[in-house]
């Protein structure tokens, strides 16, 4: 009878054991905020995730690029996300314990409202800088006509839309039109925040989209997905080759396949991809980031966190193609490898000797 009553009471202690072991489990909660480009991707993979780590919670707050590299800075998040990566005066502020990691390449797109015009838009760099300028204010414009002579386009007003947050969506996109304008880079120049000559604010990609949606005679810009989702038309870009190109999966690779070849080990990875070389290259794309810092002061979190990122940039990757994004090219997926090693608590790397390579 004592040896049964002893059984059970060993028993028992393991069961109190393994439900304080997986209550443990339970409480690791790694949380996160920044851009709204890649929203839609994240949301997935942390959905996903669950499934492979289901004590692990990754909390992401879609708040713009700006709030996402503050949030980092202020370290109110284990790690920020942004579409303009923190420039060498933000880096100092955290006394560069940082890392840019690529999860994404997304497309940038404008995206236009015209009552009557269901065909697909050319655009200029030239033409968008002169519509977000204010130069270009009518839609019958010669300068848009000249480049869509078989559409017909209506005697109306053009509605800017642009984000009225931080945003790396911005930034990405004021990037391509100072490389293009010489008129945008002297008067606005890029950022996540500029000052806006003209136009209506909106809060995120959806902020934006919605505007457009909604306004007539609207033009603004926003990741693909949510041209996608909202079903409103977007335009082809004239690439630097002179090829008008649409938004896609091989267009968004081949902007980044000039950028990736330059890579080495020693990269911090903020490279610029708008206005590529490429015939077939699409014109505003852009990788997205991560911001992680290099050394980690919870062990749990750092784990679970760095864990979250290999995944995302090996198994995650196949689900990018559904939501309109872009995969890594494996010569970034393997330089970020490399980085995440590096990662370390108090002097020691996060993750442990021999962790390798999972399938994509």
């Amino acid at each position: 009878m004592r040896h049964v009553i002893r059984a059970a009471a060993t028993a028992a202690v393991g069961l109190v054991a393994l439900a304080g072991s997986l209550s443990a489990q339970a409480e690791i909660r790694v949380t996160g905020a920044g851009a709204t480009f890649p929203y839609p991707i994240y949301s997935k993979w942390m959905l996903e995730y669950t499934v492979v780590r289901p004590h692990v919670q990754i909390n992401y707050q879609s708040i713009g690029s700006g709030g996402g590299i503050r949030q980092f800075t202020d370290r109110t998040v284990d790690f920020g996300a942004t579409d303009g990566p923190m420039t060498d005066s933000q880096i100092a502020v955290v006394h560069g314990n940082v890392m840019h990691l690529p999860t994404v390449l997304g497309a940038v797109v404008p995206t236009y409202n015209i009552p009557g015009v269901n065909a697909k838009l050319r655009f200029t760099g030239e033409v968008l800088a002169g519509i977000f300028l204010g130069q270009i204010t009518k839609w019958n414009d010669s300068r848009i006509a000249a480049i869509n002579p078989d559409v017909q386009l209506p005697d109306q007003d053009i509605v800017v839309a642009h984000r009225s947050d931080g945003s790396g969506t911005t930034y990405i996109w004021t990037d391509y039109l100072s490389k293009v304008s010489p008129d945008w880079a002297q008067r606005v120049g890029k950022g996540t925040s500029v000052n806006w000559p003209v136009g209506l604010g909106g809060q995120g990609n959806p902020g934006v989209a919605n505007t457009v949606k909604q306004t007539p005679g609207s033009i603004g810009y926003v990741e693909l997905i949510y041209a996608l989702q909202n079903k409103i038309g977007y335009g082809a870009v004239r690439n630097s080759a002179g090829n008008y190109i649409d938004a896609s999966l091989e267009s968004t690779t081949a902007a980044a396949t000039a950028a990736v070849s330059a890579l080495d080990e020693n990269t911090d990875f903020r490279v610029s991809i708008t206005d590529p070389a490429g015939a077939q290259a699409y014109p505003i794309a852009s990788f997205t980031w991560l911001l992680v810092p290099k050394q980690i002061s919870d062990p749990v979190k750092g784990r679970a966190l760095v864990e979250f990122v290999w995944w995302a940039t090996h198994e995650g990757q196949k689900y990018c193609n559904a939501l309109g994004y872009a995969t890594l090219p494996d010569r970034v997926v393997q330089l970020e490898e490399q980085r995440l090693k590096s990662i370390t608590v108090n002097g020691t790397a996060v993750l442990p000797a021999g962790y390798g390579r999972r399938g994509r």
